[in-house]
């Protein structure tokens, strides 16, 4: 058991960190248009649900399906 706490572990936790580092490091080798982080894009109108289409359910559970409103005045 001692063997295997002096020798083993460590031996496993330095591998799993290099192969961290190097999987990491490749993004210096892909292409410009990989490299990059993906684009974030505003959520479209259309895929927002409309209250009455949503199983049918009464309009005072609007706020739970599409979210208070930005005025206050608007509920």
């Amino acid at each position: 058991m001692a063997f295997f706490r002096q020798y083993i572990a460590p031996l496993i936790v330095v591998l799993v960190f290099m192969f961290s580092l190097v999987v990491v490091s490749a993004r210096i080798f892909l292409p410009d248009d990989m490299a990059a982080p993906a684009p974030i894009e505003e959520p479209s109108k259309a895929a927002t649900p409309d209250v009455d289409a949503v199983a049918g359910l009464p309009p005072t559970l609007a706020p739970f399906i599409q979210g208070l409103p930005n005025d206050p005045t608007q509920l």
